[in-house]
């Protein structure tokens, strides 16, 4: 009988098999993010107005495939119909009325933040009179005060939100990006210990297969169980 050497294989070390997302992918994201930001930043209305116009295509689509999965797959059948339809008529009249749907969007977008907003700020006061503190209060002020300000003028917060969002993309493009190499360097990290871990993990299957071979069998048998 020889002595097995199997375990001696970085496949049996857990940090070996961690999954990343490609790190090219996420620099395209990234790249991509940065790109809307600075067309809403130069161009924001028309830019806003095509970012809509895609996104009823997608609501279009949505809805159509919705219905059409149906066919194979009933589950949760009354949202699907419902969501379906919604999404077609919802892509239908975006893609009628790009100009119209993109004022809609603005305003729509504005009542989101401004209520949510406001809901956080009363969240906020709510834990600070449970004994978060004075600083959980000012904030819920805060925010409370900037959805009510919001809502006081969605129609100057609309006109606005191109270069909001604009900003915001490529602030996080550029937070993608450093994501990006940094998956990149520790996949580099990864491989280069993995490889130095199988040196030393051959050097070891060496040493044992060689005093494999100077061995009574009873010791070897023992030995091959224990590894």
């Amino acid at each position: 009988m020889t002595l097995s050497t199997e375990n001696f294989s970085t496949d049996n070390v857990f940090w070996t098999k961690v999954k990343l997302p490609p790190w090219w992918l996420i620099l395209i994201e990234a790249i991509l993010l940065i790109a809307i930001g600075i067309f809403l930043l130069v161009n924001p209305y028309q830019t806003f107005v095509s970012i809509v116009w895609v996104l009823g295509i997608y609501w279009f689509i949505r809805g159509i495939l919705d219905l059409v999965s149906l066919l194979w797959d009933r589950r949760m059948w009354g949202w699907k119909i419902f969501s379906g339809i919604l999404g077609i008529i919802a892509g239908w009249v975006v893609l009628q009325h790009p100009v119209g749907s993109t004022v809609v969007v603005g305003q729509v977008t504005i009542w989101i933040l401004a209520f949510t907003g406001i809901f956080m700020g009363i969240s906020a006061l709510v834990r600070a009179f449970q004994g978060a503190g004075w600083g959980t209060a000012v904030m819920g002020v805060i925010s409370i005060g900037l959805g009510i300000l919001l809502l006081a003028n969605t129609a100057v917060a609309a006109s606005a939100l191109p270069w909001v969002l604009g900003i915001f993309a490529i602030l996080g493009g550029i937070l993608t990006l450093f994501g990006a190499f940094g998956i990149r360097r520790l996949e580099n990290e990864l491989e280069a210990q993995k490889e130095k871990l199988q040196v030393t993990y051959d050097a070891r299957a060496d040493r044992v297969a060689a005093a494999a071979a100077n061995m009574p069998e009873e010791v070897e048998d023992t030995l091959s169980d224990e590894v």
